[in-house]
């Protein structure tokens, strides 16, 4: 990979076991939480008795020299050397969204291969150490417990922290306090011990475990217990809903490795394969684990599948229906019903009694507790995305149908999508003051990429008619539709800068980003040519070093909105646009998981980060594989 990653996923299964490295060099800084806590993970190959770090720091021991490191789908792969030995280090989480058992599964794969640099035989042994800080929000925030693992042919420690509370509360700068980590291998010479540390008194717990031999296969493991509070009800997670243990799932994945990465290595292979360039193909796969993994799967008391997002370093709130809208282009191809699974919360509050207005909520929690919209509060409408949400879900609603080839979920919601589209029609066109997903630009009157979004709603919900076998009611809301979309295109017209910010507002300018499912959808609503011009113009007078901002109003963009947009224009301005955005992510400063929200003339991160709307970048994908055309 020639991309230099701001930050490179180690462990990534979900919200709370997600490990990475921030740095260049695997051992120039030690490993992290996604929200930049340390977390550390550390190896040292030990060489004829002389130890080496190839993994995180460890004082008086010298690191390898790394070499390489490559980054694909499910993968991360490092290489290193010594005037000994080379040494491979791969990390695998394996986020398979066509087995949902294996993707859910929290067990994260560190394979470590040695072969002699010098070409002499060598004594070697394999040294991994987990922190217990893996399991608590903070480091000595209580005593930890180890426990010896060996059983089933594993060999490995488990640790936890004192005081079990499970589920103790929500937010987003925070990490998990409860459940068990288990650091384990299955290589036959192997013995696990524990590394104590104390602190004020609170004694913490280390897992060490040393391999005799130069490679090994480890995993790292994390049972959470219950993994979701939701609506009054503590829910296990996908992968043990049937009461599997963690230590049975890790025996499992041991056992499934080399089909795993037989599958890892197919899906990298057909994701290279479908990229219009190097760039795109870097930018997405980077993407991927941290989309998935910014999510839990679960199941509710009635067996149906929940894909409950983290809305990461914005506010932590859960279900958020304006992260999964822009995130949803990865799920539609790899599983649509993953798009489903994180709508059932949604709809689900919008029926009860808590819920007391006409349109969309924002979100249905805060991470980890799904027991209603925390954003803005419910008491006033003001603090509401009404237009955003409800556009939202329709259209997300529709691509899912699509995408699947099934239209039973929007049957079994079908009376707040029609409530839905009645709003939008009433007052979507030209929306009053209200905010949009873009609430950090803070709220806009007239804002015409909200009204975008309100015309392909209506028309989505047409769709959902042709596909219900409604002519009547598709053709009704298409035509409402095009008439929507011809007001607009008069409305939002400007000499100056083709279609304005807000339709009051002369001069001014956005990414018209809502408008690409115009295209997905084949829908037709708009000329084919209406944003040409537009898209043409940004790359001319709008475009920074790394991209075109949101608007005129500020440098900084989105960079799934950016790529949204992307996949509109025509090839030449497509790679123009993927070249800013790599570089951007290439240079940036802020050595953090892919954030969405930054900086057009510095690339420095403006806020976000780890956020599942990165799944958007895969949208030229799902927009040249016509998965989703009416």
């Amino acid at each position: 990979m020639k991309l230099r990653a701001p930050s490179v996923p180690l462990i990534t299964i979900d919200p709370y076991f997600s490990v990475w490295s921030c740095a260049d060099r695997l051992t120039d800084d030690v490993t992290r939480h996604w929200t930049g806590k340390p977390q550390p993970l550390t190896g040292v190959v030990i060489v004829d008795g002389e130890p080496a770090v190839f993994m995180g720091k460890r004082e008086g021991v010298p690191a390898m020299t790394q070499t390489a490191l490559s980054i694909t789908a499910c993968s991360t792969r490092y290489c290193f050397i010594n005037e000994k030995i080379r040494l491979t280090a791969t990390f695998t989480s394996a986020l398979l969204l066509d087995d949902l058992g294996t993707a859910s599964r929290p067990v994260s794969y560190l394979r470590v291969e040695t072969a002699p640099a010098d070409g002499a035989p060598h004594e070697i042994a394999l040294e991994i150490t987990m922190d217990d800080s893996i399991c608590l929000n903070e480091k000595f925030q209580c005593g930890t417990v180890f426990t010896p693992i060996g059983a089933d042919g594993l060999t490995g420690g488990r640790v936890g922290s004192q005081t079990q509370r499970i589920l103790n509360r929500s937010g987003d700068d925070l990490r998990i306090d409860w459940g068990y980590a288990y650091l384990l291998t299955d290589a036959p010479d192997a013995a696990a011990d524990c590394v104590e540390e104390t602190c004020d008194s609170i004694a913490a717990h280390n897992v060490r475990l040393t391999v005799n031999g130069g490679s090994a296969l480890f995993a790292f493991a994390y049972d959470d217990v219950r993994s979701i509070r939701y609506f009054g009800e503590m829910l296990t997670s996908y992968w043990n809903r049937d009461g599997k243990s963690i230590l049975t799932a890790a025996r499992e994945a041991f056992d499934d490795y080399e089909s795993v990465r037989a599958k890892c290595d197919a899906l990298d292979a057909e994701l290279r394969g479908k990229c219009a360039n190097e760039q795109y193909y870097e930018l997405v796969s980077l993407a991927y684990r941290q989309a998935v993994a910014a999510h839990k799967l679960a199941v509710d008391r009635d067996g149906a599948l929940l894909f409950i997002s983290k809305e990461c370093f914005s506010n932590g709130c859960a279900a958020t229906v304006d992260v999964t809208y822009p995130s949803i282009p990865l799920f539609l191809l790899y599983n649509p019903e993953l798009v489903n699974a994180m709508l059932r919360p949604i709809f689900k509050y919008a029926r009860s009694d808590a819920w007391p207005f006409p349109f969309a909520p924002h979100d249905a929690g805060q991470y980890p507790l799904v027991e209603g919209q925390v954003y803005g509060g419910n008491a006033s409408a003001r603090n509401q995305m009404p237009v955003e949400e409800c556009g939202n879900m329709l259209i997300t609603v529709t691509a899912a149908a699509l995408a699947a080839g099934d239209v039973s979920f929007a049957r079994a919601h079908w009376d707040e999508l029609e409530k839905w589209v009645g709003y939008l029609e009433e007052f979507g066109l030209d929306p009053q003051e209200q905010l949009c997903t873009d609430d950090f630009a803070g709220h806009l009157a007239h804002n015409c990429n909200l009204g975008l979004k309100a015309i392909m709603g209506v028309a989505a919900f047409g769709v959902l008619c042709g596909l219900i076998a409604r002519p009547d009611a598709r053709a009704r809301y298409l035509d409402a539709a095009r008439a929507m979309a011809k007001e607009w295109l008069e409305k939002a017209k400007d000499d100056e800068t083709v279609y304005r910010l807000a339709f009051d507002r002369p001069g001014t300018w956005s990414l018209k980003y809502n408008a690409v499912w115009d295209r997905i959808f084949g829908t037709g609503i708009f000329p084919a040519d209406a944003f040409d011009r537009e898209i043409a113009l940004h790359l001319e007078k709008h475009m920074n070093a790394y991209g075109v901002p949101l608007d005129n109003r500020e440098t900084y963009t989105k960079s799934d909105w950016l790529m949204w947009t992307a996949a509109m224009a025509n090839d030449a301005q497509f790679d123009a646009i993927v070249d800013s955005l790599w570089r951007a992510y290439d240079e940036s400063e802020s050595r953090v998981p892919l954030t969405d929200w930054y900086f057009t003339d510095t690339a420095k991160q403006r806020g976000f980060q780890n956020r599942t709307v990165q799944g958007g970048l895969f949208i030229r994908l799902l927009l040249d594989s016509g998965v989703c055309r009416a």
